[in-house]
């Protein structure tokens, strides 16, 4: 790999390594709805001129509802989940529990139409990544809360399901234009409602420093750098990125929060990890996938 390659990797690795940490120190001030918009709306802001620029709004209303599928399945929901769920779950729980999403995307894949047979290999990945975050759940599940859990499973979800929703009725679409106007659309959806929860004080500096790096860094840049990423290594390397971003998460999350890191999480994230490979390894192997652009 270039130099240049390998440095857009590590960057992406740990640019979408560190919202987890991010995440944590804003919802200690400010809503999930509130963080909800104030991304989204940083984020739009950067990225529609771009898509402007680039002509790309031509020829999109025939793609609307697709579009509004995949920015509720990928941002709008997900989103609200995970910083809804970081009140109550460390980051580091949360970042590693977000690395069984390529085990559901692989399960959902017939759905959205791939009609590629899994071979035993793939079923005995798919079985490992269970068992791994049953591991990083279950081992110690009087630390974590119930309600957190069960929003985590639905972000995996929205996770798993928007990257299908993009590949089967999105691929002719630039994908600045899809993320630009997805985050548009949340924006403006999101409005009234962080309009109701305005923090009634100015939250911390450290609150602040965490929202706009993460609005700006790990949302606008991130997804320009990941674009460059695809066209550089191709989208199913790129996509390796998946596969690491958890555990930068979790690395994070111990070294500065002083998140506590359980052997059943060490143990699951390993299996899912494996799982992940092994369930994917054929697929990726045999076909062109479109990118998830899936970020914390």
């Amino acid at each position: 790999m270039k130099r240049r390659n390998l440095l857009l990797f590590a960057a992406m690795c740990v640019i979408w390594g560190i919202p987890y940490l991010l995440i944590r120190v804003a919802v200690a001030e400010i809503s999930p709805v509130m963080l909800v918009f104030a991304r989204t709306a940083i984020g739009a802001l950067i990225l529609m001129p771009i898509v402007i620029g680039r002509g790309g709004l031509r020829g999109i209303g025939r793609k609307c509802v697709p579009l509004l599928a995949f920015a509720a399945a990928e941002i709008a929901g997900p989103w609200l989940f995970l910083f809804s769920a970081e009140q109550h779950i460390s980051s580091s729980l949360a970042g590693l529990l977000v690395s069984s999403v390529p085990l559901l995307g692989v399960a959902m894949a017939p759905l959205f139409g791939n009609r590629e047979r899994m071979g035993p290999l793939g079923v005995g990945g798919l079985a490992l990544g269970v068992v791994g975050v049953a591991a990083i759940v279950g081992l110690d599940f009087h630390a974590s809360d119930a309600t957190a859990l069960v929003q985590m499973g639905l972000v995996v979800v929205g996770y798993a399901l928007g990257p299908a929703i993009l590949a089967r009725y999105l691929k002719n679409v630039p994908s600045v234009s899809v993320i630009g106007i997805s985050f548009a659309t949340c924006a403006v959806a999101y409005a009234p409602w962080a309009a109701a929860q305005w923090p009634h004080a100015m939250p911390g500096a450290w609150v602040l420093a965490s929202v706009g790096v993460l609005a700006v860094v790990c949302t606008a840049v991130a997804f320009l750098l990941f674009f460059e990423l695809i066209a550089a290594i191709g989208p199913v390397r790129a996509t390796v990125i998946t596969y690491i971003n958890p555990a930068v998460a979790a690395v994070l999350g111990i070294a500065v929060l002083n998140e506590k890191f359980t052997v059943g999480m060490g143990i699951g994230f390993v299996l899912v990890l494996s799982g992940s490979i092994l369930a994917t390894r054929r697929r990726g192997a045999r076909t062109k996938i479109k990118p998830s652009a899936s970020s914390p």
